[in-house]
Order: structure tokens, then sequence, then C-alpha cells
């Protein structure tokens, strides 16, 4: 079988080659299963698109839809556990918001996150018809933004929209920032990403531009609303995409906060700024018809 899948198609699920650490299952299950968040006037019920497990959160009659990909590096997080950024997401927008339980690294390395992904868009597109716009932060908005690849190569409509905040887009991991903003970022490390990386990747190439989506066609791209820390690692792989977006000419607006920590709109609801961040989501899909 030849090693580089056919045009159109994503490359095939693979089976993992390493075991679970300890360390890593004691973070899950420390994580545990947080009771559902209560966001007034959204409903949250489990459901499956594309036969992936959702958490879908609904507002009073919901306008539109977007897809959530939670963080934690490919291999913590669910979309439980993301379920009260998620609600506070549906009542900022009014929107449907599908938070997708993806597959995690390593027990399920690349690709199968992003065949989780593209399965959940494409059950959407043809429930209704037209592309769902799609959120992600860290890890998750990596996948988000992979998803846009994965739609070109499938030959179908990718997202209308993108939100990536403190979106882990390149996982080589040679970013400047992750050395110059190593002692400010509490969440994440070089280290936290290389490890991270290895366990999602297993021998994978991180140069892939569906692992590294920064590395990818960015005139693809629809318009794209970054947010990142000056106080993160990841802030190079904001600054650049937003370089990369501005040279292909894509409606891009750019968000670079001070004092706040890595993935703040998700992880920080309490923070002025996690607020902040959800009027301007809310303003920018509303601008791009979301």
């Amino acid at each position: 079988m030849s090693a580089d899948p056919p045009a159109g198609a994503l490359p095939e699920p693979r089976r993992s080659t390493m075991p679970t650490p300890a360390g890593l299952a004691a973070r899950r299950a420390a994580a545990g299963s947080p009771p559902r968040p209560r966001v007034p006037g959204v409903e949250i019920h489990e459901a499956r698109y594309g036969d992936v497990p959702c958490l879908v959160c609904d507002p009073p009659r919901p306008r539109d839809v977007l897809t959530y990909f939670h963080g934690g590096g490919y291999r913590l997080g669910s979309a439980a556990l993301f379920a009260p950024f998620a609600a506070r997401l549906a009542a900022a927008t009014g929107s449907r918001v599908v938070a997708v339980d993806y597959r995690l690294a390593p027990e399920h390395p690349f690709p199968a996150a992003l065949h989780d992904a593209l399965a959940v868009h494409e059950s959407i597109l043809a429930e209704r018809g037209r592309p769902p716009a799609a959120v992600g932060d860290s890890a998750g908005g990596g996948l988000a933004a992979a998803l846009v690849a994965a739609c070109v190569r499938a030959g179908i409509a990718g997202p209308r929209a993108l939100v990536l905040a403190s979106a882990w887009l390149d996982l080589r991991c040679a970013a400047a920032s992750y050395a110059s903003r190593g002692a400010s970022d509490r969440l994440f490390s070089r280290a936290a990403a290389r490890e991270a990386a290895a366990q999602y990747l297993q021998g994978h190439d991180p140069g892939d531009p569906l692992a590294s989506p920064l590395l990818s066609d960015l005139a693809a791209f629809p318009p794209t609303l970054l947010f990142a820390s000056t106080d993160e690692v990841l802030l190079d792989d904001a600054l650049a995409m937003a370089s990369g977006l501005a040279r292909a000419r894509v409606a891009t607006e750019t968000r670079v906060e001070r004092d706040v920590p890595h993935a703040w709109p998700a992880v920080a609801p309490d923070r002025p700024e996690s607020a902040a961040a959800l009027d301007t989501i809310a303003r920018f899909l509303e601008r791009e018809g979301t």
C-alpha cells in the first residue's frame, strides 16, 4: 500500500504505538465528569454527528450552528469539561454550538481527531446545506484550522468562518516565543508541546499541513478571528498565521491581549477579558453572516 493517501482523502487512522502514560491517565481521572453548567436560556444535550459523540448547547431559537473544538494538547479535555465555555458561546452568539468529543491521543493518534472533525462538519453541512463556522482553542484551534485543509482535500465546502483562540498551529514547536514566553506561560511550555506532539503524531511528519495548519494553503481559509496573549508560548503561532492570512488576502482580525493566560476565553471565565472575547466573537460571526 502506498504511504501517500489518494488525492481528496485523509490519511487512514492508525493504531497507536504508545501506551497511555500513567501521569496522563491520572490527569484525566482528576478532571472527572463535571456537572453540566447552567447558563440562562441554554439547553444542553448529547447528540451524534457523523457518528461522533458531541455535546450540543442550544440557546432559545438558535439562528445558526457552530462547531467547537476544545483544547488539551490532543490528549486531554472533553466536550463535557469545556461545556461552560460552549454554553457561554451559544448564549453570546445565539447559535447552536456543537462541542465535538473528538478522539484523543495517544490511544488514537493523528489523524483520528481530524477524521472526527471532518465527519461532524460533513454531517452538519449535509443537514443544513451550508457549512458551519468553526471555533477552537489551543489544540482545538489547530484542529479547527486543519479542518480547512481537510475539507479542501475532501472537495467539500470548509468552515465559513474561523475563530482561533491561542491556537496551536505548528507542531514543529520551533517558534521563538516558546523561549521568550516560557517563563510567563503557566499553562503550556515547549516541553509539554513536544510531549503532546509526540503522543499525537507518533512518527508522522509534524510538517504535514493536516497536522500543522500554519503550513497549509492559507488562501483557502475563510474569514478568521485570532486571539493570542502576549504572555503565551503560542503567541508566534498566532502572529505567523495572521501574517500569512494577510498575505493571502484573507479577511483577518487579530486580538492580542496583555496579562491574560493561554486560551483565556475558555479557561478564565471570570476574567473580564473572557467576556470581552465572547462579545468580539459574536460581532465577528454576525458580520460574517453566521
